[in-house]
């Protein structure tokens, strides 16, 4: 009774008319930067962070997370009428949804796409509303030796799950360790890797490193490396914008199956929404081969629901273990995390006790948020497919500057353009070169966090660094840490396994001929 208390305290406050309007804002930039292919609600919170720290803390976090739920919904439409999703999330949707498009059912996978993800932000947000301050009393027993499993459990996961390379995703992690220690050294005051430069005593700023490499690095790669690149033809949806009845018992079990998938993988840091949709579509692919009349292939409704479904379950529950562990498990989230830290708040117990105003009116926005997309994405759909109308050139030339005046308005230095510059060129050749950007910003989010964890786990224990693996709470992290690695190394054998399978079947195939 006293959560559901707070819960209508909270929608107190986020249903003023201030917060309504910040909660529209946040899920209209979030639909439109998902509907542009490259762009994403990562890069859409990076760029927004040096212009809202003039914001109320609870307006800009109810705007950040109508950005962060408003992605997804924007990724599936493109995906679905143009078979160009925004992003790897939604990948998995375009399988069965363009296809259903080009049946003339275009509408009908619109409304399976938006209901879908509706379901699952709400069962999320209602988890997320009770869970939330369970895992934030929980999180009270932990120590320096906790936090420190905590965010090797983030790192190794991120780094490993994210990338066909775990090279590649560790060597990202690196660097974004790496910029993380640059400044003076908070215990010894001694400078590291400055350069006896007075312009690197306080670091680098995350803000400056998000927007570069987010959407600098994006724009670049579009100028040298995606000139020529245009989309496909938009398929003009027509017929009725709802499902019928047969429709929806149809695509029911799958949005049930597809939120139950997407629910645990809010609390592990596996990179975000990719992996459980992936698991979702492959769930209902199987389940789809035992029937009489397969379907999948030809637009079934099922591998539609399901993935949608379980990516909007994902993003509620990862709302809720940035709230009260503190814990990123995509770079939108780490993004959060870091504009919490701007405010001077930091995500855990603490938070629930010491701005629960905020907390509870945040909570409350993800249930409005679900609204308002609802209602912006079922009639609306070919509305944002124009968007696809404006030019490359203005677009990005737009980013660019509104990076530049971004940086320069937090900081007043030119030296932090410079250093934009720089990380920006450097996000560029990680996007050329296939490196993935979760692991960078998880590490300089959670770099310090690592270190100083560190330092006080092994100065309590008289430099014995067994402390580090000792404790329930510490063991039980690493054994499911263990546990996702293992299912990460497992699914990359099986997935050669297929393609050497299904390249000797073409080999006989070719001979045969």
């Amino acid at each position: 009774m006293d959560t559901l208390q707070l819960l209508l305290d909270g929608f107190a406050g986020a249903l003023s008319l201030q917060n309504l309007l910040w909660v529209l804002i946040g899920c209209v930039l979030g639909t439109a930067v998902g509907v542009l292919p490259g762009l994403g609600s990562s890069m859409a919170v990076a760029l927004l962070l040096p212009v809202t720290f003039s914001l109320e803390p609870t307006a800009a976090f109810i705007m950040f997370a109508g950005v962060y739920f408003g992605g997804l919904f924007g990724d599936s439409t493109m995906g679905i009428l143009m078979n160009t999703p925004g992003q790897a999330s939604a990948i998995a949707s375009t399988f069965e949804g363009h296809k259903m498009a080009l049946n003339g059912r275009a509408a009908q996978a619109l409304a399976t796409a938006a209901i879908g993800a509706f379901i699952g932000g709400i069962v999320a947000s209602v988890v997320v509303v009770f869970l939330a301050p369970v895992l934030a009393d929980f999180s009270t027993r932990f120590g320096p030796a906790e936090f420190f499993a905590l965010a090797v459990f983030a790192f190794a996961a991120t780094s490993s799950v994210v990338t066909d390379s775990a090279i590649r995703g560790l060597a990202s992690l690196f660097i974004g360790l790496g910029i993380a220690v640059i400044g003076i050294d908070g215990v010894s005051g001694a400078p590291r890797f400055t350069m006896d430069s007075p312009n690197l005593f306080d670091g680098i700023s995350l803000v400056t490193v998000t927007v570069a490499v987010l959407a600098l690095g994006e724009v670049i790669y579009v100028a040298c490396l995606e000139r020529h690149v245009s989309g496909g033809k938009i398929i003009r949806p027509k017929g009725r914008p709802w499902l019928s009845r047969a429709e929806l018992r149809e695509a029911a079990p799958a949005w049930a199956r597809g939120t139950a998938i997407g629910l645990p993988f809010g609390v592990i840091p596996a990179g975000g929404s990719e992996i459980p949709t992936f698991l979702a579509y492959g769930l209902e692919k199987r389940l789809d081969a035992r029937r009489a009349q397969p379907k999948f292939g030809t637009g079934a409704i099922r591998g539609l629901a399901a993935p949608e479904a379980a990516g909007n379950s994902t993003t509620g529950m990862a709302m809720g273990a940035l709230l009260a562990l503190g814990l990123p498990i995509s770079a939108t989230a780490a993004i959060m995390l870091a504009a919490f830290r701007q405010y001077g708040l930091q995500p855990g117990p603490l938070l629930f006790e010491r701005a629960p105003d905020l907390v509870w009116a945040l909570l409350a926005s993800f249930f409005i948020a679900m609204i308002v997309l609802l209602i912006l994405n079922l009639p609306f759909a070919m509305l944002w497919a124009r968007l696809l109308l404006i030019p490359r050139p203005y677009l990005y030339a737009g980013i660019t500057v509104f990076c530049a005046f971004g940086i320069y308005a937090t900081s007043g230095s030119t030296f932090d353009l410079l250093v934009l510059l720089g990380v920006g060129i450097v996000g560029f050749l990680m996007r050329a070169l296939d490196f993935p950007i979760a692991p960078l910003i998880i590490g300089m989010v959670l770099g310090p966090l690592a270190e100083t964890s560190l330092r006080d786990a092994t100065m309590s224990a008289n430099g014995d660094f067994s402390v580090l693996v000792q404790g329930p709470i510490v063991l039980t992290l690493y054994a499911l840490l263990i546990l996702v690695l293992g299912f990460a190394v497992s699914g990359r054998i099986r997935a050669r396994r297929a393609a050497r399978a299904q390249a000797r079947a073409d080999e006989e195939v070719l001979a045969s001929r």
